[in-house]
């Protein structure tokens, strides 16, 4: 098996960065999911189940911080907000978060017509992992839902490709993965217990349930009921649907597309 493309998300729920390599480290790919919006009022935290438009917000990770683009062209450079504002959040297991100032609000705003702000989670410290998701004591988490690596399969998506049917076509980028690999048997990933991506050890912490976000088409934020339909009737157990495997680093380092995949089974579910 191989690395087939790898894919980063500096800011939740927008746009995705296709990457020749990551940088790994605690947390996961470094600059994945650090940024975040929130409800200007509550400090609630705002996806894309709630604005599809996010999705067409392009984010680029910089030295300095993070570069916004919306679809019409308007574009910002957020700095780090080392002094930022502390904005107490709604993320499981993190207090709060560094509110990133009033340009940046204003642009999110600005950007998916509601009040927004925009925060950055300043130390993986802030955000122990969960436990109750399979992490363990000492792990970190960003502000992902449930894992620091998110790994989906060519395979399994062939397979529920096929049980959904070719007038509904699937892309990868509904399912938002960090690495995406080829060959293995289909959803043989939720048997694995460790895995060597390139030259860094993982461990296999859970498999993904998924949720409506997966049915927005990443393109034209059109929204249906596959793929959920499909994988309640092929993929549910505990009372939801699963698809891809949550992974956490047990070594920091940099993987590339193309590197070698070597796995240990015998995971449960």
């Amino acid at each position: 098996m191989h690395i087939t493309s790898l894919h980063s998300y500096p800011v939740k729920s927008m746009a995705g960065v296709d990457a020749e390599h990551l940088d790994i480290d605690a947390g996961g790919p470094v600059g994945d999911r650090r940024w975040a919006v929130v409800d200007a009022r509550t400090g609630a935290k705002v996806t894309a189940r709630e604005i599809p438009a996010m999705l067409h917000v392009v984010t680029r990770v910089t030295a300095d911080g993070v570069d916004l683009e919306t679809s019409d062209g308007a574009s910002l450079a957020v700095a780090f907000p080392h002094d930022g504002a502390r904005v107490t959040t709604d993320f499981a297991q993190l207090s709060h978060a560094l509110d990133a100032g009033d340009e940046a609000a204003a642009f999110v705003s600005d950007a998916l017509g509601r009040p927004l702000r925009l925060v950055w989670q300043a130390a993986f410290a802030d955000r122990p992992s969960r436990q109750n998701l399979g992490g363990l004591d000492g792990e970190v988490l960003s502000l992902a839902d449930a894992g620091p690596l998110l790994l989906t399969s060519e395979s399994s998506l062939a397979r529920l490709q096929e049980w959904v049917g070719a007038e509904t076509p699937l892309e990868m980028a509904r399912f938002r993965p960090n690495v995406v690999i080829d060959g293995d048997a289909p959803f043989a990933e939720d048997d694995w217990d460790r895995l060597r991506l390139g030259g860094i050890d993982f461990r296999m912490q859970q498999t993904c349930d998924r949720c409506v976000m997966t049915t927005i088409h990443p393109t034209t934020l059109a929204t249906g009921k596959e793929p959920i339909r499909t994988l309640a009737q092929h993929r549910k157990w505990d009372g939801a649907v699963w698809f891809g495997v949550w992974l956490a680093p047990l070594a920091q380092g940099r993987i590339h597309v193309g590197e070698v995949i070597s796995v240990e089974a015998g995971r449960r579910r």
